[in-house]
């Protein structure tokens, strides 16, 4: 059986995507040198991905301008002054702000899955934007003539397509990234931001069958930007309890980095329930430093003295270059620890008998 191991999603983009990006920005080139750039920069990592024995491959978000901007790229009706989320270091990412309605995505992650295809027969999983994220773009003050009632509407109804066209198109697993979450508890620590995003993800998660939600899995992390996360001092323990409301088949969370991974294990184990699959993450692609496949077997040991092997996974504990200009981590390196999770992944199963 073995256990089964995954990619969160994005991989630092080389240097000549990196370099189109920043010409294509310019006008030096055109969108269709852009796409030609992409394009080889996705069979690039699903070649080396393969050739590193992943069992489940990814594009590694080669072709989005960032994990959470894929779906409004182009829209009309935004204004550059949105949500602001401070990150550990100083830094600063921003959204954007709805301006008026309606609200309708402009691009569907199965679009990236379609063009992985083309490279690999192999499983492959698509990582899509959480609904709860993009609920961030309604201002606080409402719109005219567009209520915000409305606007949910309108984004449920956009993200259950981008889900239901992954797995139409063969997905192997849907991933939505709810980095948000965790933020969501330093924004409000009285936890009802974090209720509000858990309803209204579930509203979209429940559109889907028992056999489609066991496709379907939701990641939860610090958020990691340019070597920085935004909440890593937020406690776990007040989040996995409801995250796993969330009627998704699989969790996939952030656990390297974490100081004490055996007091999560701890909150996991306690709070987890029959019939899901609990990715935890056995590489930090913060840390610069490379994992040896026997650090991560020793993960992934610890972890199954709480999980049942049977519901246990490994990933990474997030993205390495969630948005497209981050350099913080070389191409090289996030490739070094794809390869140690896969092979300690597979030295833990080995020595637990699976």
């Amino acid at each position: 059986m073995g256990i089964p191991t995954e990619s969160i999603g994005s991989i630092p983009r080389p240097p000549a995507l990196l370099t189109a990006l920043s010409e294509h920005a310019s006008g030096a080139i055109g969108d269709t040198e852009l796409a030609a750039a992409q394009s080889e920069a996705v069979a690039d990592t699903i070649t080396r991905l393969t050739r590193l024995g992943c069992p489940v491959l990814v594009d590694g978000e080669q072709s989005k301008p960032s994990f959470v901007t894929y779906p409004i790229s182009g829209l009309e009706h935004l204004a550059s002054d949105g949500a602001v989320i401070p990150f550990a270091d100083g830094h600063t990412r921003q959204l954007p702000r709805l301006t008026a309605g309606p609200f309708r995505y402009q691009v569907h992650a199965e679009t990236y899955l379609r063009q992985a295809r083309q490279h690999t027969e192999l499983p492959l999983k698509q990582a899509v934007i959480a609904p709860s994220a993009l609920s961030l773009l309604y201002p606080a003050e409402p719109i005219h003539d567009y209520p915000r009632k409305a606007f949910l509407d309108d984004l449920t109804a956009g993200a259950e397509n981008d889900i239901r066209g992954c797995l139409d198109a063969g997905a192997h697993a849907v991933q939505l990234d709810f980095t948000e979450g965790r933020l969501s508890l330093k924004l409000d620590p009285s936890g009802g931001l974090l209720d509000d995003f858990i309803a209204l993800n579930n509203q979209v998660l429940e559109r889907f069958d028992s056999a489609e939600r066991a496709r379907v899995g939701v990641h939860t992390c610090p958020g990691g930007d340019q070597d920085s996360t935004h909440s890593a001092d937020v406690d776990y323990a007040g989040l996995l309890p409801k995250l796993f409301a969330l009627q998704a088949g699989n969790f996939y969370i952030q656990l390297a980095g974490e100081p004490d991974p055996a007091r999560i294990l701890g909150i996991v184990a306690e709070h987890l329930r029959p019939g899901i699959r609990v990715f935890i993450g056995v590489t930090d692609p913060i840390d610069p430093r490379v994992e040896t496949p026997e650090q991560v077997r020793d993960r992934v040991l610890l972890a199954a003295r709480h999980i049942p092997v049977e519901q246990l996974g490994t990933c990474d504990d997030c993205g390495f270059a969630p948005f497209a200009d981050d350099t913080s981590t070389s191409r090289e390196t996030a490739f070094a620890k794809i390869s140690a999770r896969v092979e300690g992944t597979r030295m833990a199963a080995e020595a637990l008998g699976v």
